[in-house]
């Protein structure tokens, strides 16, 4: 791959900004100078950051699923998928493949099983722009959610397992109310029926998830994987992750939760579009409140993949007790550190050359350029 090097750049390193000068060679970082360099590209003051690394999109589902019923190539489902994720300035992008199913939502571990060998397929080819692991989301109140997830177990490429409950009335819905205008809405069920779903899902949530719980994280602590555990809402839900080694507090829901969490030393995962948006969809804690109260540690872009770079700018300006590089340490050196990732994250001497340029055009970050292991993919 050879030598690139970058001249008047501002550098986003992990604690601070720096003006100065960047050598990439063979897909590494090869040397970091401060001031002034002759020897390069001159990127006229642009910034460089890490290449960012999301934890937990679901932006495949909807590039596989794109209509209701309408399945697409999914080869050609991960390839539009990853053009966004790569022009995004994502260069490592866990996958989040959902498993159990619904009443609205069957055959999801089919689907899951699909989508995981397109993305080997994709990438044995040389196809992707980012590096692409697994994610593999397990909701405890269906039924088949530990059978599935032993069937993706085989699977290489995974890296994290959250664990999800959305039984109505917890977590994520602990408001049923809020439970029935969402779900209502998604599914466009008349009132009986979203209630007679309610009771059901209730009860089987009670019946299946301790059970799938146990077969899940045993499964996935025997092979070294990160776990996350999904819209903790009480102390409660906080002492169970922690009882199961549970390393990522994925959307906690309530600041009793988010403060738990990091006092157990779990990294607290919160979504990129609440930052942007100013707030969560659901009505739950504001992931700019967090930040503000020092419990905010990754950013997730979730459901849209350019949020994550967005809210790294943006989050400053809602938190001001976080500065440029504390904002990006969300969405680089802190995912890479929950999750083993110790080869990328943050720009120093030694570690992959994945890298994002950017300039910023009224507020907004705009992507220049993006490097991943030294070879520019968008």
């Amino acid at each position: 791959m050879g030598e690139t090097v970058f001249d008047n750049a501002q550098i986003v390193l992990r604690d601070r900004v720096v003006t100065g000068s960047l050598v990439l060679r063979d897909g590494r970082i090869a040397a970091l100078s401060e001031g002034p360099g002759a020897t390069g590209e001159d990127i006229d003051g642009d910034f460089l950051l890490p290449g960012l690394i999301e934890l937990h999109t679901d932006f495949l589902e909807g590039c596989y699923l794109p209509r209701p019923k309408v399945k697409w190539n999914p080869v050609a489902a991960v390839l539009s998928h990853d053009a966004q994720v790569a022009a995004s300035g994502i260069t490592t992008v866990f996958d989040a493949l959902r498993v159990g199913d619904d009443a609205d939502s069957v055959n999801i571990g089919e689907d899951a099983m699909v989508l995981a060998g397109a993305i080997s397929d994709a990438l044995d080819a040389d196809m992707t722009r980012a590096d692409h692991l697994l994610h593999i989301r397990c909701e405890l109140s269906a039924d088949n959610a530990a059978d599935e997830f032993e069937r993706m177990a085989e699977s290489p490429r995974i890296r994290l397992v959250s664990l999800m409950d959305h039984t109505p009335g917890q977590r994520q819905f602990t408001d049923l109310d809020q439970f029935r205008t969402y779900y209502g809405g998604k599914t466009g069920w008349p009132t009986e029926k979203l209630d007679a779903f309610i009771t059901d899902r209730q009860a089987r949530g009670a019946r299946v998830a301790p059970d799938n719980r146990r077969r899940i994280v045993e499964r996935a602590r025997s092979m070294g994987l990160a776990l996350a555990s999904h819209d903790d809402a009480t102390a409660g839900h906080v002492a169970e992750a922690v009882a199961d080694g549970v390393a990522i507090a994925e959307f906690p829901t309530r600041e009793e939760a988010a403060r738990a969490s990091h006092g157990h030393g779990m990294k607290v995962l919160m979504g990129a579009p609440n930052v942007v948006r100013g707030g969560s969809h659901s009505g739950n804690i504001a992931a700019a409140e967090l930040a503000r109260l020092g419990l905010l540690d990754i950013l997730s872009s979730d459901y849209i993949p350019y949020s994550l770079l967005q809210a790294a700018f943006d989050l400053p300006h809602h938190a001001p007790e976080m500065n440029l590089a504390d904002a990006v340490r969300t969405v680089t050196v802190n995912p890479a550190e929950a999750t083993g990732l110790a080869d990328r994250g943050e720009i120093a001497e030694g570690l992959r050359a994945d890298l994002v340029r950017i300039r910023l055009v009224d507020g907004l970050p705009v992507v220049r350029g993006v490097w991943r292991e030294g070879r520019r993919v968008a």
